[in-house]
């Protein structure tokens, strides 16, 4: 198993394999409610069987290079994670995405794990559109893809129903050469 540090503090990057479940579940209950705010994670992570099954479907869209999810941890423990819900490189384009429980929000860990795995996707695997979908009123999510350098691209007016109520989505996204622009930037 690989892990990548996320900075001073001691928190790590890694995968999200099935054999986690147990944690998983674990961490959704610690913040079902507050990752279920604007996402419906908690709904599908409801028990340990559920839990096995969302993991197992992540490893199966890895296998078939479709989608990626790695957790985060802080102190040996699981708090977050992050993820390409979509992962097309024939076409170049990859959705990313996020959720963290709220012991350890605001600290900045999504932005640096997305920025870890957005740079492997265009550096790496040749991806040139990155895109980033949230409800017009997760103001955390928004300030992520902000913080990446994405650009608001536009809002698809009341497109997702959630727990009975419609709310909007913003559409965020980063090109390739926009990234590579901003981490040549950031190194000068």
């Amino acid at each position: 198993m690989f892990a990548i540090s996320l900075g001073d503090d001691g928190a790590e990057l890694r995968p999200l394999e099935p054999w986690q479940a147990e944690e998983l579940l674990a961490h959704m209950d610690r913040g079902r409610e507050f990752v279920g705010q604007h996402i419906a994670l908690p709904d599908f992570v409801a028990d340990l069987d559920s839990a096995r099954a969302y993991l197992t479907s992540y490893a199966e869209k890895a296998a078939n290079d479709a989608g990626r999810l790695y957790g985060i941890w802080t102190g040996g423990t699981l708090v977050g994670g992050v993820l390409f819900r979509t992962f097309d490189a024939a076409n170049g384009t990859a959705e990313a995405g996020c959720w963290l429980e709220p012991s350890a929000a605001g600290k900045g860990l999504i932005t640096r794990a997305c920025r870890i795995i957005i740079d492997w996707a265009i550096e790496e695997r040749g991806i040139h559109r990155v895109e980033w979908l949230a409800s017009s009123e997760n103001g955390p999510s928004i300030a992520v893809a902000r913080r990446l350098g994405m650009s608001r691209e536009g809002v698809l007016r009341e497109n997702y129903l959630y727990r009975g109520t419609r709310s909007d989505t913003e559409v965020w996204a980063v090109l390739a050469p926009e990234w590579r622009a901003a981490k040549a930037a950031a190194a000068s």
